[in-house]
Protein backbone atom coordinates (compact mmCIF):
# COMPACT_ATOMS: atom_id res chain seq x y z
CA UNK A 1 0.00 0.00 0.00
CA UNK A 2 1.09 3.56 -0.38
CA UNK A 3 0.27 7.00 0.94
CA UNK A 4 1.72 10.38 0.16
CA UNK A 5 4.78 10.32 0.65
CA UNK A 6 5.75 6.87 1.86
CA UNK A 7 5.11 3.18 1.21
CA UNK A 8 3.36 0.87 3.68
CA UNK A 9 4.11 -2.85 3.67
CA UNK A 10 2.10 -5.68 5.19
CA UNK A 11 3.46 -9.24 5.27
CA UNK A 12 0.80 -11.94 5.26
CA UNK A 13 3.24 -14.88 5.36
CA UNK A 14 3.43 -16.61 8.73
CA UNK A 15 2.92 -13.38 10.65
CA UNK A 16 1.06 -10.10 10.74
CA UNK A 17 3.86 -7.63 10.22
CA UNK A 18 3.27 -4.05 9.08
CA UNK A 19 5.70 -1.19 8.51
CA UNK A 20 5.93 2.20 6.85
CA UNK A 21 8.98 3.01 4.72
CA UNK A 22 10.04 6.66 4.64
CA UNK A 23 12.96 8.15 2.76
CA UNK A 24 16.10 8.06 4.89
CA UNK A 25 19.18 10.30 4.47
CA UNK A 26 21.99 8.16 3.11
CA UNK A 27 24.85 8.23 0.61
CA UNK A 28 22.49 6.68 -1.98
CA UNK A 29 21.03 10.11 -2.91
CA UNK A 30 17.29 9.95 -2.20
CA UNK A 31 17.14 6.20 -2.79
CA UNK A 32 17.21 4.69 0.69
CA UNK A 33 14.43 4.28 3.24
CA UNK A 34 14.21 3.51 6.94
CA UNK A 35 12.49 0.13 6.44
CA UNK A 36 13.48 -2.09 3.53
CA UNK A 37 11.11 -4.60 1.98
CA UNK A 38 12.57 -7.99 2.86
CA UNK A 39 12.03 -10.80 0.32
CA UNK A 40 13.19 -14.43 0.16
CA UNK A 41 15.48 -15.48 -2.69
CA UNK A 42 14.42 -18.26 -5.07
CA UNK A 43 10.79 -18.14 -3.97
CA UNK A 44 7.71 -17.01 -5.87
CA UNK A 45 6.67 -13.55 -4.65
CA UNK A 46 3.20 -12.03 -4.92
CA UNK A 47 2.76 -8.32 -4.22
CA UNK A 48 -0.63 -6.61 -3.90
CA UNK A 49 -0.57 -2.87 -4.59
CA UNK A 50 -3.14 -0.18 -3.81
CA UNK A 51 -3.28 3.50 -2.88
CA UNK A 52 -5.03 5.51 -0.21
CA UNK A 53 -4.98 8.85 -2.03
CA UNK A 54 -3.67 9.39 -5.59
CA UNK A 55 -2.13 7.33 -8.41
CA UNK A 56 1.32 5.94 -7.65
CA UNK A 57 3.45 3.31 -9.36
CA UNK A 58 5.51 0.79 -7.34
CA UNK A 59 8.56 0.22 -9.53
CA UNK A 60 11.87 -1.60 -9.05
CA UNK A 61 13.54 -1.41 -12.50
CA UNK A 62 16.51 -3.68 -11.75
CA UNK A 63 14.08 -6.47 -10.88
CA UNK A 64 11.88 -5.72 -13.90
CA UNK A 65 8.74 -5.10 -11.83
CA UNK A 66 6.16 -2.32 -11.87
CA UNK A 67 2.58 -2.08 -10.63
CA UNK A 68 0.23 0.89 -10.56
CA UNK A 69 -1.22 1.81 -7.17
CA UNK A 70 -4.75 3.04 -7.85
CA UNK A 71 -7.13 4.31 -5.14
CA UNK A 72 -9.96 1.82 -4.60
CA UNK A 73 -8.33 -0.89 -6.71
CA UNK A 74 -6.09 -3.81 -5.79
CA UNK A 75 -3.44 -4.69 -8.38
CA UNK A 76 -1.09 -7.64 -8.12
CA UNK A 77 2.20 -8.70 -9.59
CA UNK A 78 4.16 -11.90 -9.29
CA UNK A 79 7.87 -12.35 -9.70
CA UNK A 80 10.79 -14.55 -8.75
CA UNK A 81 14.25 -13.36 -7.74
CA UNK A 82 16.99 -15.86 -8.46
CA UNK A 83 19.70 -13.83 -6.73
CA UNK A 84 20.11 -12.09 -3.41
CA UNK A 85 20.93 -8.41 -3.18
CA UNK A 86 19.60 -4.92 -2.59
CA UNK A 87 17.41 -3.46 -5.34
CA UNK A 88 16.37 0.19 -5.54
CA UNK A 89 13.22 1.67 -7.03
CA UNK A 90 10.81 4.54 -6.56
CA UNK A 91 7.37 5.81 -7.38
CA UNK A 92 7.27 6.22 -11.15
CA UNK A 93 3.94 8.04 -11.40
CA UNK A 94 4.00 11.80 -10.89
CA UNK A 95 1.83 11.96 -7.78
CA UNK A 96 2.49 15.41 -6.35
CA UNK A 97 5.16 17.72 -5.01
CA UNK A 98 7.11 15.04 -3.10
CA UNK A 99 6.85 12.37 -5.78
CA UNK A 100 10.63 12.04 -6.00
CA UNK A 101 10.87 11.31 -2.26
CA UNK A 102 9.19 7.88 -2.30
CA UNK A 103 12.06 5.39 -2.64
CA UNK A 104 11.63 1.62 -2.63
CA UNK A 105 14.37 -0.67 -1.35
CA UNK A 106 13.85 -4.41 -1.77
CA UNK A 107 16.39 -6.58 0.02
CA UNK A 108 16.40 -10.16 -1.24
CA UNK A 109 17.95 -12.55 1.29
CA UNK A 110 18.32 -16.33 1.79
CA UNK A 111 15.08 -17.96 2.94
CA UNK A 112 16.53 -18.86 6.37
CA UNK A 113 17.40 -15.21 7.01
CA UNK A 114 13.98 -14.09 5.74
CA UNK A 115 12.16 -16.44 8.12
CA UNK A 116 14.36 -15.39 11.06
CA UNK A 117 13.59 -11.72 10.45
CA UNK A 118 9.83 -12.32 10.36
CA UNK A 119 9.84 -13.82 13.85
Amino acid sequence: FRSQWYWSYEYSDLTDCEMDAYMFPSPYRLQDCDHRLLLPVQSPIRVLVSSADVLHSWTVPTMGIKADAVPGRLNQLSFYSDRAGVFFGQCSEICGSNHSFMPIVAEVVPTVQYLACLQ
